[in-house]
């Protein structure tokens, strides 16, 4: 990746961020609550706001409920040219978000990284990453996904309102049924199926990402809700089916 890369926040994906890209160039992070021993060990090297946000690419890589916010702190430090790539698991709020508050001078790719720590701690191989082309040219969008493509990692391109309609499904409506599953209590049994074994592996999808992570994902995609209570709607018909109540009808 030429140039250099500001990665602005060093939780758990931004961690895993500045390990992958260190290789390929110079990347700085920005975080105040990162201990800098910590970002040496992934390559990176710590650096104040300024800094981070004069990179020639820049990713803020914070919960999306403060995406607004750390826009408008990188806002005056980002020279003209540069790219923003947010790494948001919702897109058109985000994407809108960029578009409103930088510079016309300045790029904008979005993306949505469909891995975390936990499925990428050892590679990138087969994992999925979708693009959403907002302000970029021909050229530089190219690059990016040749450099996405020899990381090994699958490129789906994607508008922000198809993203966020197939994510609310997929992402959202997946993590809503890991924390019932883990709200009333779901473990492994010694007496199981093959069935009950691949519905605990939800569990082990949602069992390390923060309750923050869940709450974003949801009151910041416009298509959650709807997923959510079509989910819910179907349960209580099946409910009521098996107590001899309404006939339920697929």
């Amino acid at each position: 990746m030429n140039g250099t890369i500001g990665v602005i926040g060093f939780g758990r994906f931004g961690k895993l961020m500045a390990r992958y890209l260190a290789p390929d160039g110079k990347v700085r992070v920005w975080d105040p609550a990162a201990a800098a021993p910590e970002v040496l060990s992934t390559g990176a090297e710590p650096a104040d706001l300024a800094a981070a946000a004069r990179c020639d690419i820049v990713i803020p890589a914070v919960p999306i409920s403060r995406f607004q916010e750390v826009l408008s702190e990188v806002k005056p430090h980002l020279k003209a040219g540069s790219l923003v790539v947010d790494v948001c698991s919702v897109k058109e709020l985000p994407v809108r978000w960029m578009q409103a508050l930088l510079p016309a001078g300045v790029d904008i790719l979005g993306t949505h990284p469909m891995f975390g720590p936990d499925s990428a701690a050892d590679s990138l191989k087969g994992r999925k990453i979708v693009l959403c082309r907002v302000r970029v040219g021909a050229e530089r969008y190219a690059r990016i996904k040749n450099y996405l493509d020899a990381k090994g990692l699958a490129v789906i391109e994607s508008s922000p309102a198809e993203h966020d309609r197939q994510i609310a499904v997929s992402l959202a409506l997946t993590h809503f049924i890991g924390r019932a599953l883990a709200g009333m209590g779901a473990k492994p049994q010694e007496i199981d199926t093959e069935g009950y074994k691949r519905l605990l592996r939800i569990l082990e999808v949602v069992e390390n990402d923060t309750w923050q992570l869940f709450e974003d994902m949801n009151r910041f995609n416009p298509h959650a809700e709807t997923a959510r209570h079509a989910f819910m709607r179907a349960m209580e018909e099946i409910e009521k089916r098996l107590n001899g109540g309404n006939t339920f009808k697929v």
